[in-house]
């Protein structure tokens, strides 16, 4: 196969130009490897820079997205299908961290998860950077770096993953890159233009990807925290934030723990680790998939995590789980 190159120059979609862009705009980092499944970053750099199209075309107002394709040494990165990207390279320039860092696999992740010059730069990014997302086997680049997460639900991060373990190359994959990126748009700059993104990119899909909070207050409180707990259910195997879950709710983050707690008896935390408990009990129980993989498929982590949460809540781990479940089905 002869090797193409993009010359992202000239292809706007592709990385955002940084001149005229006002400083607080959001920075949006793609971290790319060898091997790197070429749609995931696409779709989620064409949902940023739609939103900045969508968004600059108001009287007066900059893009609000300045996005970066990044590499380790900087330069060309070939693709899995040998189309190649131009990236900058990870320094200091970076230090400050990123609105969303999204951490593109490939089998140049493999590498890289060993190499400590980039798991060192990754620690000390995270810190300050406001949200990670994973495409692919870049959830192994993260894992290495060691995530900082704690049980359940997250106030201001997540970790984790978007298509963390499909084919590279199915519509679904497409799909949760496109909707992870729609997740910040929403958040940032409002569901109705979120939909609109949706609707440029993804014809047809905006309905499914973009989960519109009551408006008008029609709802009652308690129907609101309802809707807003059947989410987190339906997106349990997702990262989810609490400004997500308030967002859903049509509250503030504050005003919408207090109510949750209210109306539910538990946090929002305490919640959705509930639901990713119950999902991987089910997979313990019905398949034979191993502990890695159920975590990540309940939103998780990792088979390490699924493990820890397993014995402070069940007093056992996922394994004995799985095999008293097994008796007594057959008793």
């Amino acid at each position: 196969m002869s090797h193409m190159s993009i010359d992202t120059a000239r292809i706007t979609w592709l990385r955002t130009p940084t001149l005229n862009v006002r400083s607080a705009a959001r920075r949006i980092g793609v971290l790319l490897f060898d091997g790197f499944w070429l749609l995931g970053p696409a779709t989620v750099v064409e949902m940023f820079q739609t939103a900045n199209e969508l968004a600059g075309s108001r009287t007066g107002e900059y893009p609000p997205y300045e996005v970066q394709f990044l590499s380790m040494d900087g330069g060309s990165v070939a693709s899995s299908s040998s189309v190649r990207i131009w990236t900058d390279r990870i320094d200091a320039r970076y230090g400050a961290g990123f609105d969303v860092l999204f951490i593109a696999g490939g089998y140049g992740a493999h590498v890289a998860a060993r190499d400590e010059r980039l798991l060192s730069w990754l620690r000390s990014v995270q810190t300050r950077t406001r949200t990670i997302e994973t495409i692919g086997e870049g959830r192994l680049v993260l894992e290495a770096a060691g995530p900082l997460e704690r049980d359940g639900l997250q106030a201001s991060r997540h970790l984790g993953g978007v298509a963390a373990e499909a084919a590279p190359n199915s519509a679904d994959d497409r799909h949760d890159c496109a909707r992870s990126a729609l997740m910040f748009i929403k958040r940032d700059l409002g569901a109705d233009l979120a939909r609109s993104v949706a609707n440029r990119v993804m014809p047809g899909m905006a309905a499914a990807w973009v989960p519109l909070p009551a408006e008008g207050g029609t709802l009652s409180v308690a129907e609101k925290i309802r809707a807003a707990a059947r989410w987190m259910e339906a997106n349990c195997d997702r990262p989810v934030s609490v400004a997500d879950a308030a967002q859903v709710a049509a509250m503030s983050e504050r005003n919408f723990l207090r109510r949750f707690k209210h109306e539910m008896q538990v946090t929002p935390s305490d919640y959705l680790l509930q639901m990713r408990l119950r999902i991987a009990c089910n997979f313990l129980t019905e398949t034979e998939l191993p502990v890695d993989k159920i975590a990540r498929r309940s939103g998780t982590g990792n088979g390490d995590r699924l493990a820890k949460i397993f014995r402070k809540r069940m007093a056992l781990s996922p394994t004995e789980y799985r095999a008293r479940s097994r008796v007594t089905s057959e008793a």
